[in-house]
C-alpha cells in the first residue's frame, strides 16, 4: 500500500472529459450514419462520417475502433486514483481483493445480461467491452502494486507469447470447411503469408471459441462469431488496460506538466513504430477485431494521445467548462453505457407515441434515422446531466 498516498487524490477532469467522448461515440451509434450514407451515395461527407462510424472489416482502424481500448485504457488510467481513495479510507488489501473480484465478476456478468435481452435464452459468449474488462481486472489490479518495470516485462510477455500462440495454430488445409467459419478461402480482407495466422474465424481464438462457447446451454451449436471477435482477445486488452495503468500512474505522480505530455508523446511515437513496423512487415497485423498485439501497441499509441491532449485542453489550460457536457458523461460511464444499450426503442416508441408516428420523417426519408437518433441521444444526454445534478452515479 506504501506506493499509494495516504490521502484521497484529486479527481482529474481531463480523465472524466476522455471517458466522457468515448462514450458520447458509443451513445452516438443511433445516429446511424450508415443508413444516412446509403440515402445519398454520392457523398463524400457521409461517407466519411459513416467509414469513422463502422469498424473496418479487418485490418485497420476508425474512430469508431478506438472506443473499446480507449474505454479499457481508461480503466487502467483510473486504478491508481481507486487505490489511493480506498486506501485513505483505510480498507485493507484484502477488501479491496474482495472488492476487485465482485467488481470483476459483476462486469462479465452484466456483459452476458446486455446481450442477452431480446434473446429467447441467455447468450453466453464474452466479447463485449463489459466482460473483456472484468476478464483481466483482477490480473490489472495485482499489477497496480507492482513496480513499472515489472508491469512493462508483463505487458511484453502478454504480447509475445499471445502472437506465438497464433503463430503456432495450423493454417487452414487444402480441405478446410470454410463453411465452419463464416467466411471463404477468397474473402478480400484474408491476408496471405504469416499474417495468414490472424485471419478471420480460421485461428487460434476461434478454435478456442468453438470449444468454450459450446460448454454453455445454447439453442444452437456455436461455430463462429460473425464479426470475428472471440473471447480470448481480453488477454491483449489486458495489455491495453496495462499501458492504461502507467499512464494513470504517470498522471499521478508528475511534477510537471511538460514532463508528462512529453512522456506521453514519446510513448505514443514509439507504439506507433512498433505497430506499424509489425503490420507492414507482414509479421503481426493491425486488427481490431481480435485485438492482435500490433492493435494493442497501435491503438495504445492513440489512447496516450488523446489523454495528453485532454489533459493538455481540460486541466493545464483550465477549461474545464468547455468540456463539461462530456465530463457529465464520463462521470457516469457505467450509466451511459447502460442507458445506450437498454433505452433506444423505449425513447424511439414514446416519441412515436406521444408526438407523431412519424416525427422522423421532418427532413425526408434519407434523414430519417438521424433524426430519431438525434432526438435519442439528446434525452439519453438529459437523463445523465439529471442524474449528474442529483449527484447519482453508477459504480460497480
Amino acid at each position: 500500500m506504501k506506493d499509494f498516498a495516504p490521502n484521497p487524490p484529486q479527481r482529474v477532469s481531463s480523465i472524466d472529459a476522455y471517458r466522457g467522448f468515448v462514450m458520447f461515440l458509443m451513445m452516438a451509434e443511433v445516429l446511424r450514419f450508415a443508413q444516412v450514407a446509403e440515402s445519398f451515395p454520392n457523398s463524400s461527407f457521409w461517407a466519411f462520417l459513416d467509414f469513422q462510424q463502422s469498424h473496418v472489416p479487418w485490418v485497420g482502424c476508425s474512430l469508431h475502433d478506438l472506443i473499446q481500448p480507449s474505454f479499457s485504457f481508461l480503466v487502467g488510467v483510473a486504478l491508481p486514483y481507486s487505490i489511493a481513495s480506498r486506501a485513505s479510507q483505510e480498507q485493507s488489501t484484502a477488501v479491496m481483493w474482495m472488492h476487485t473480484l465482485r467488481r470483476s465478476l459483476i462486469l462479465v456478468l452484466l456483459g452476458v445480461f446486455l446481450r442477452s435481452m431480446h434473446a429467447s435464452q441467455t447468450n453466453f459468449t464474452f466479447e463485449d467491452t463489459l466482460s473483456q474488462i472484468g476478464l483481466g481486472y483482477p490480473i490489472l489490479f495485482a499489477l497496480a502494486f507492482a513496480t513499472e518495470r515489472i508491469q512493462w516485462s508483463v505487458l511484453i510477455l502478454i504480447l509475445f507469447t499471445y502472437a506465438l500462440a497464433f503463430a503456432l495454430y495450423p493454417l487452414p488445409g487444402p480441405y478446410f470447411d470454410w463453411a465452419e467459419t463464416g467466411t471463404t478461402a477468397d474473402w478480400e480482407h484474408n491476408l496471405t503469408g504469416f499474417a495468414a495466422h490472424w485471419n478471420k474465424n480460421t485461428n487460434l481464438a476461434w478454435a478456442f471459441d468453438r470449444w468454450f462457447l459450446n460448454l454453455f446451454p445454447r439453442e444452437e451449436v456455436f461455430h463462429f462469431n460473425g464479426g470475428g471477435y472471440s473471447t480470448l482477445s481480453f488477454i491483449p486488452t489486458l495489455g491495453t488496460m496495462i499501458l492504461g495503468l502507467i499512464a494513470g500512474k504517470w498522471l499521478k505522480s508528475a511534477t510537471t506538466n511538460s514532463w508528462l505530455i512529453r512522456r506521453f508523446v514519446i510513448t505514443a511515437i514509439v507504439l506507433f513504430l512498433f505497430a506499424i513496423v509489425l503490420n507492414f512487415g507482414g509479421i503481426n497485423p493491425i486488427v481490431k477485431r481480435i485485438w492482435t498485439p500490433a492493435w494493442t501497441l497501435f491503438s495504445g499509441g492513440w489512447c496516450f494521445l488523446l489523454l495528453g491532449a485532454f489533459y493538455f485542453i481540460v486541466d493545464v489550460k483550465a477549461n474545464k467548462e468547455w468540456f463539461l457536457p462530456l465530463i457529465v458523461i464520463g462521470s457516469n460511464s457505467m450509466a451511459a453505457y447502460i442507458i445506450a444499450h437498454t433505452v433506444d426503442s423505449f425513447i424511439d416508441n414514446s416519441f412515436r407515441i406521444n408526438i407523431s408516428p412519424n416525427y422522423d420523417l421532418l427532413f425526408g426519408e434519407g434523414y430519417r434515422s438521424l433524426v430519431s437518433g438525434a432526438l435519442i441521444l439528446l434525452v439519453e444526454c438529459w437523463i445523465l446531466y439529471w442524474m449528474f445534478k442529483k449527484k447519482l452515479f453508477i459504480k460497480i
